[in-house]
């Protein structure tokens, strides 16, 4: 049987899976992947990989004494274990005052996230697409090193009052730093598509080599407040720690930055730029997403933040009962609306000011304000009288993305990047932003 699983074939499993069950309450969660990858170093391919995993989960609960066992073999002889496992942990554990029954089934979106296209990468293709890299950055007498990845799988769930969602899906990621030979300049490119069609490695090289060559013999300039334009590859890795931290529980308790004195939250309130405005939607067809949750609750389109108010956060199905709310499960992607402008204009509109092409290193400061600290990477540049003038020195940030977003003064044309920090994809648009604070130097190119 092959790992990836159609819906029929996933559904029938689980439900034998299920039959084996004796439990008060059972639910099942299965996923199967295939993976395949190729790295390159000093313009040479180190290595080829590939990845077979399938798992199954079962959670097994007598009243609130709740307990999971996972195995990743098949036989039947395996999967009737894998259920006794976890109803013999069940009965050890103690009640979990939090448990909340499993799901009746559901109503869900479709979302069309599986691409023949990306399915079909093999070990050549992934090849070829590596060597129309490699052929630019040898050419140019540049080092590179990257990495390419691909993903087919899918992901089922199915409990013992009737609910089964099924869901595929496809991704590829390609990243890439090219060096200049005296070691002083670097450009790095991410891309990530379920769409391996869309995916133009070449292209995206020749931004990576054009990045190396401008930033060679940096110039140091003081730290302190300056107009950034940030690249979306840069904001992602700042706004996705916004996208982590709109759990209702942690705000309500005082512990985020939508928490207010006297136990109250943010909800209501606007925190940013009347401009800002994210959302999830699993449908959204460059950033197409599971359309349920973990625990099988459905996923709609959600807006998180609307012309700057916090319109929603995340509450958990205990959190929610407790608080008599409905529930608003974690989403599975996020979308940060853009404007109008190009990155040209951007730059062209900005008198004096950095333009920061990535941010890595991020470390939160202080969750209360989202104080967050990084460091500059991979080409960093001063612009004057709309014009990029010559590469900086990088730097050391401090900076909230709660703050950036309130000294919001342009943004560009959403597009799909990769998070240098958690591999996440998201959409999010190129952005100007005033007074964003850089504290130190950075000798790293």
């Amino acid at each position: 049987m092959s790992i990836i699983l159609s819906e029929t074939e996933a559904k029938a499993l689980l439900q034998k899976v299920l039959a084996y069950s004796k439990a008060d309450e059972c639910e099942i969660n299965l996923l199967g992947e295939e993976r395949g990858n190729l790295r390159y170093a000093r313009n040479e391919v180190s290595t080829s990989g590939s990845l077979v995993n399938q798992n199954l989960s079962v959670q097994s609960a007598f009243g609130k004494k709740v307990g999971v066992a996972t195995i990743d073999e098949f036989s039947d002889e395996s999967l009737e274990k894998v259920v006794r496992r976890s109803e013999e942990l069940a009965k050890l554990a103690p009640e979990n005052p939090e448990y909340m029954s499993v799901l009746e089934p559901q109503t869900y979106l479709k979302s069309s996230g599986f691409f023949e296209s990306t399915a079909g990468i093999d070990a050549g293709k992934r090849a070829d697409a590596v060597a129309n890299s490699l052929e630019l950055s040898r050419g140019k007498n540049l080092t590179a090193a990257g990495f390419l990845d691909n993903q087919k799988g899918y992901s089922a769930i199915m409990n013992s009052k009737g609910l089964f969602a099924y869901y595929p899906s496809t991704s590829v990621n390609f990243s890439l730093t090219v060096r200049t030979p005296d070691g002083t300049g670097s450009g790095y490119i991410a891309r990530g598509y379920s769409d391996i069609n869309k995916l133009d490695t070449a292209a995206a090289t020749t931004i990576a080599i054009q990045k190396a060559m401008g930033s060679m013999h940096a110039k140091a300039l003081e730290p302190g407040k300056y107009t950034v334009i940030l690249e979306p590859t840069a904001a992602a890795v700042l706004l996705e720690n916004i996208y982590f931290n709109f759990d209702a529980r942690s705000a309500d308790e005082g512990r985020s930055f939508l928490s207010k004195p006297g136990g109250k939250t943010k909800l209501g309130d606007k925190i940013v730029d009347e401009r800002v405005n994210i959302y999830s939607d699993p449908t959204h067809p460059d950033l197409p997403a599971s359309p349920w949750s973990g625990d099988g609750q459905p996923l709609q389109k959600v807006s998180w933040i609307e012309k700057g108010v916090v319109k929603n956060m995340v509450y958990s199905r205990y959190w929610a009962q407790k608080n008599n709310v409905q529930p608003v499960p974690q989403p599975s992607n996020v979308i940060m609306e853009g404007g109008t402008a190009t990155m040209e204009e951007l730059i062209r509109s900005t008198k004096q000011g950095i333009l920061v092409t990535k941010l890595w290193y991020i470390r939160e400061v202080d969750p209360q304000t989202l104080l967050l600290t990084g460091l500059t990477r991979d080409g960093t540049f001063y612009i004057e009288n709309g014009v990029i003038k010559h590469p900086v020195k990088n730097f050391r940030f401090n900076e909230s993305p709660v703050i950036m977003l309130n000294n919001l003064e342009a943004l560009g044309k959403s597009e799909r990047v990769v998070s240098t920090e958690s591999d996440q994809n998201y959409l999010v648009p190129p952005m100007k932003i005033r007074e964003f604070t850089f504290s130190s130097l950075s000798d790293a190119v």
